[in-house]
């Protein structure tokens, strides 16, 4: 098992080299790579083991395969899969593999890392692979929004190496553990950095941006998995340490109430879902020890929303409203949002019903707000008028074997948690999607109030930093 851990989290890279060997082979080896990591993902599920791989032990970096890296891994590959499957019938080059599948690698990483400084080579390869995805069009507007990702990445990286620093002060060692006595700056920083790189509450603001404006297969990779990444050790850390637990839980509730307000008062349907990711990873976050089971199920639902909503005339929904979508792309829009809101039959029920069952008592009051706000969100899909008609651009292949994919496993997962199949369960998730699109109907398509987004200008992304430094010291503190 340590032999084949070890080979399969540097196959990635090693095919990341091989693919500018051989570059008519290139989504091909891609491929390949996505499939290893959902066998090794689907294997860790099934047959659950913990490996432990210590590479430097004196100095307490190691890694760390578990059930919840496999739910982690798992979704990584899906969405990976999903996405090259998308553009398989398109131009791109082997750069575009070579990066995606790197990226794919570092993730995975991530996922397994259970020391400060590898975790921080994973994700700064992270913030590396996924510029030069965000810059692959080379327009302009491509290239300011991965300069824009890149800045606001590193100086989060920044402010996450200092605090780094002061627990291997401290301890002499990286481990995560070591969180446990050091200083609270330590703390402080190191959230920071992890918050900003996961898009969560106001540190994720540069989010809606990037997502809305990135290519729609970027798009689905960043919602679907990459913010993922900055989340993961940030449930890693609530399951190990008890003082970590409810900072943890506070900016979970936190986010998942701020993305929802943003987005249900949002008028572009891409920045609408970038919004309702900073919401959905506050429910990852929310009861640690099954977020593992709520990615896995985002990860299907979304990057499916974002493949269907990148084939929509309009981004905007007052000229939507205007003119009728496909039938068969409003499926896809009504599934995926189905299945984020709770609806039985789909993963999004069993994984909101296991996280609920998890919440503490402060938690649930709140966390039910946010899920009429994502059930509000996605009326906004669901009411939109359709027909069946004849797409003037005819959709590839690919991306019918990307969404086949998708919601398949939308279909598949709802199984991970059966005991969730209870008449009080059933009849609380279909009254809570009743209510939505009651007040959806009522009160919700008739406001007209446009958001600003001051916040979201690069200057102002910098000064959320300061202010959630501020209170993370204050609660660290407390």
């Amino acid at each position: 098992m340590d032999i084949l851990t070890v080979v399969w989290i540097t196959l990635p890279f090693f095919v990341g080299f091989l693919i500018y060997l051989l570059p008519t082979l290139d989504r091909f080896l891609a491929m390949g790579v996505a499939l290893v990591s959902l066998a090794y993902g689907l294997w860790q599920l099934i047959e659950p083991s913990s490996v432990t791989l210590s590479l430097l032990d004196s100095f307490g970096v190691t890694l760390t395969v578990d059930v919840l890296s496999g739910y982690f891994i798992l979704t990584n590959a899906l969405v990976t899969t999903a996405v090259l499957l998308y553009c398989w019938g398109s131009n791109k080059t082997a750069f575009f593999y070579t990066q995606a599948i790197v990226l794919h690698g570092s993730i995975n990483a991530v996922f397994i890392c259970a020391d400060f400084i590898s975790l921080y080579v994973a994700l700064e390869v992270i913030g590396i692979a996924a510029f030069l995805l965000i810059t692959y069009p080379r327009s302009d507007r491509s290239i300011w929004l991965g300069l824009r990702y890149l800045f606001v990445s590193n100086v989060a990286m920044l402010f996450y190496l200092v605090g780094v620093a002061m627990v291997y002060q401290m301890n002499h060692s990286f481990a995560f553990a070591g969180l446990r006595n050091a200083p609270a700056e330590a703390t402080t920083l190191i959230f920071l950095g992890l918050l900003t790189k996961g898009g969560v509450f106001i540190s994720g603001l540069w989010t809606p941006l990037t997502n809305a404006e990135s290519e729609t297969a970027i798009s689905a990779l960043l919602s679907g998995v990459v913010e993922k990444a900055g989340v993961f050790p940030l449930i890693r850390l609530a399951l190990l340490l008890d003082q970590i637990n409810p900072i943890v839980r506070f900016f979970a509730v936190a986010s998942a109430l701020m993305g929802v307000t943003w987005a249900i008062l949002e008028k572009d349907t891409k920045r609408t879902l970038a919004f309702s990711t900073i919401s959905q990873l506050g429910w990852v976050m929310a009861a640690p020890a099954v977020g593992g089971v709520y990615a896995l199920a985002h990860g299907l639902a979304k990057p499916a929303i974002f493949l269907a909503v990148g084939h929509l005339p309009s981004r905007d929904f007052k000229e939507l409203q205007k003119q009728r979508i496909d039938t068969t792309l409003w499926m896809i829009l009504l599934i995926g949002g189905l299945s984020i809101a709770g609806f039985p039959l789909l993963a999004g029920f069993g994984a909101k019903i296991l996280t609920m069952q998890n919440l503490v008592p402060w938690q649930t009051v709140l966390m039910d707000i946010a899920a009429i706000g994502t059930v509000i969100v996605y009326a906004k899909f669901v009411f939109l008028p359709h027909q069946k008609q004849k797409m003037r651009d005819s959709l590839q292949p690919g991306f019918w074997a990307a969404i086949a994919l998708l919601i398949g496993g939308l279909l598949v997962a709802n199984g991970v948690y059966y005991p969730a199949y209870t008449v009080a369960n059933i009849t609380k998730a279909i009254a809570l999607v009743g209510i939505g699109w009651l007040i959806y109907h009522l009160m919700i398509r008739r406001i007209s109030l446009q958001l600003p987004r001051m916040f979201e200008q690069l200057e102002h992304l910098i000064g959320m930093m300061s202010v959630m430094l501020v209170l993370l010291f204050w609660m660290v503190w407390a």
